[in-house]
Order: C-alpha cells, then sequence, then structure tokens
C-alpha cells in the first residue's frame, strides 16, 4: 500500500473476531424463604388460581394467609423454601405442610410447587423438588403426598413420576372451577430414613 494511503486506514478497517456468544443462562439459588418472600410467593400462587386449574382456590390468597401458613410452617419445622434469581427476585417456591391434623399422620406431608409463569420449562421445578425432598429427608418426614389436578398438570405429574411419586388413587369430579368439572390425582414417595 502506498504511504500516502496509510492515514486512509480507517476506511478499510481490520477485521475483527466477533466474540463467541455467551449462552443465556438461567441462574437462581434455591434457599429457605424468609418473611420478605412473601409478596412474591403470593403473586405466584395467585397467578395460578386466576388464571388456571392447577389450584382449586379460585379466589386470590392474601398477605395475611402466606403470612399465617409460613409461621405454621416455621413452628412445625417443615420446608418452606424459595429460588431467587441472581437479582433477588423470587422464581418459584417450593413447600410441604401437614397432610392431616391427626397426630398419627405427623411423618406426611402434603408437597406444594409453583412456578413464576416466566420461570417453567428451564429445569427450575426438577431443582426445586430434589431440594424440598432433600430437606424433608433431613427433617425427619417419612411420606409426601402430591395431589394434582387431573386437568392441565401433565407437566407435574411428569416431574412427581420422575422422582419416583407412585400413583395411588383418583378422585373425579371433585371439584368445580371455570365453569366445569374437575379431578384430583394422588401420588406418593416413600422418604427413605434420615441417617443420624
Amino acid at each position: 500500500m502506498p504511504s500516502d494511503l496509510a492515514p486512509l486506514g480507517w476506511l478499510f478497517p481490520r477485521r475483527r473476531r466477533v466474540p463467541p456468544r455467551i449462552p443465556d443462562t438461567f441462574a437462581y439459588t434455591i434457599r429457605p424463604a424468609v418473611a420478605a418472600d412473601l409478596p412474591h410467593v403470593r403473586a405466584i400462587y395467585d397467578h395460578y388460581v386466576t388464571n388456571t386449574v392447577i389450584t382449586f382456590d379460585e379466589k386470590p390468597s392474601t398477605l395475611r394467609f402466606w403470612r399465617d401458613k409460613f409461621a405454621a410452617l416455621s413452628r412445625a419445622k417443615l420446608p418452606f423454601l424459595v429460588a431467587v434469581s441472581p437479582s433477588g427476585q423470587v422464581l418459584g417456591y417450593a413447600l410441604v405442610q401437614p397432610w392431616a391434623s391427626k397426630s398419627a399422620y405427623r411423618y406426611t406431608v402434603e408437597n406444594s410447587i409453583y412456578l413464576g409463569p416466566s420461570a417453567g420449562g428451564k429445569g427450575l421445578g426438577t431443582a426445586l423438588l430434589q431440594a424440598l425432598i432433600d430437606a424433608s429427608i433431613e427433617a425427619g418426614l417419612r411420606e409426601i403426598v402430591a395431589v394434582v389436578s387431573d386437568s392441565g398438570a401433565e407437566g407435574s405429574l411428569a416431574l412427581h413420576r420422575k422422582f419416583g411419586f407412585v400413583e395411588v388413587g383418583r378422585m373425579g369430579g371433585v371439584g368445580y372451577k371455570f365453569g366445569r368439572s374437575l379431578g384430583t390425582v394422588y401420588l406418593q414417595k416413600s422418604l427413605p430414613r434420615r441417617s443420624r
């Protein structure tokens, strides 16, 4: 290249390599819920109340309801977990609650797992259920029961079966929401005893 064209180098920039695209990652941490998480937990749950038949609740929950539930689960030392993004956004939650009020049921719980609307399909449900099972074993629990809607909850049924939950029964027509009859599927998982 003649020297008198050197100042025109800016017209012919060197080829630069485009850095490789960093794949989008879905990052989260699973930890025990704290009281400050409850408004976010409520918002996640109420999305399903108002838009789906996955829960049979028909009216949005109150913050007081969640505070009472959080206090009761804390007193009973039962797991209540949340998944949070690096920025602190609650992406989903998982908890177990007493299966029934009679004392002989004290080692049997019912689980509940809900993900924020944009958090599905990314493995978060799998991670939350694994963490919930581990925390339930650590708490000395023996049986987990899942009660799943028989309509619109195929993903939940598949997730529970993946973790060894076995279908133990069905009840048809026990719920009525959005103008239609709904049933439930009962699944159960026996937990190994905690090593001491």
